[in-house]
């Protein structure tokens, strides 16, 4: 054990500093794992956005975006994604494994969100103080929690974690194929969300 520096975030607090404060001034990647997604408001200016439009943004500008989660995004999500031919086109990379529960935003590789709340409106979103979610989480700049939390992502996000994942069967669409050769990780083109939403929800056994 060692001491880290950290910032403990509630409620609205994790919207303003999370999304406002990091996400959307990326300068090199956005990383992002949740278990759920859905469509999601950001103030810019005077008014309330997409979350697509301000992730659509920051590749314009060449950010790289990726984000793993667990089950199907909700139907509006989808069908903002489809409208935006950058993300589309791949500037959003998603990839699905129905074991990720851990929530986390990596940004630039050099700041990172642990914590409760998924990529909803409720959650990181832009929801009202008193209909949104009770959440805690914080964020940091500690170098060995960022590594570890990366290198999680990663092992995931590469298809590591599935030669041995006894979910295989209930996966909508494993990383790594079934027949991939043992051996260094290989590249997988991941899950966009045009056939992603022909994915049904798989239940996990009891």
């Amino acid at each position: 054990m060692r001491p880290i520096q950290a910032e403990l975030l509630a409620g609205g607090e994790l919207y303003r500093e999370v999304v406002l404060g990091k996400l959307a001034h990326a300068r090199e990647s956005v990383w992002i794992a949740t278990a759920n997604v859905k469509a999601m408001y950001v103030k810019q200016g005077e008014r309330f956005v997409p979350l697509l439009q301000v992730l659509d943004g920051l590749a314009a500008r060449g950010v790289a975006l990726r984000l793993l989660h667990a089950e199907l995004p909700s139907r509006p999500f989808r069908e903002e994604f489809d409208q935006r031919a950058r993300l589309v086109k791949g500037g959003l990379e998603l990839k699905v494994c129905p074991r990720v529960h851990f929530k986390t935003v990596l940004v630039d590789g050099a700041w990172a969100y642990l914590g409760s709340a998924n990529l909803t409106g409720a959650g990181l979103g832009a929801k009202g103080q008193d209909v949104r979610n009770f959440e805690l989480g914080f964020v940091t700049e500690d170098f060995d929690v960022i590594d570890r939390t990366t290198a999680l992502f990663e092992s995931v996000w590469s298809g590591a974690e599935c030669r041995g994942c006894r979910l295989r069967e209930v996966c909508p669409d494993p990383i790594l194929p079934a027949n991939a050769p043992p051996g260094p990780r290989r590249p997988a083109s991941g899950v966009r969300l045009g056939k992603t939403r022909r994915l049904v929800r798989a239940k996990r056994p009891r």
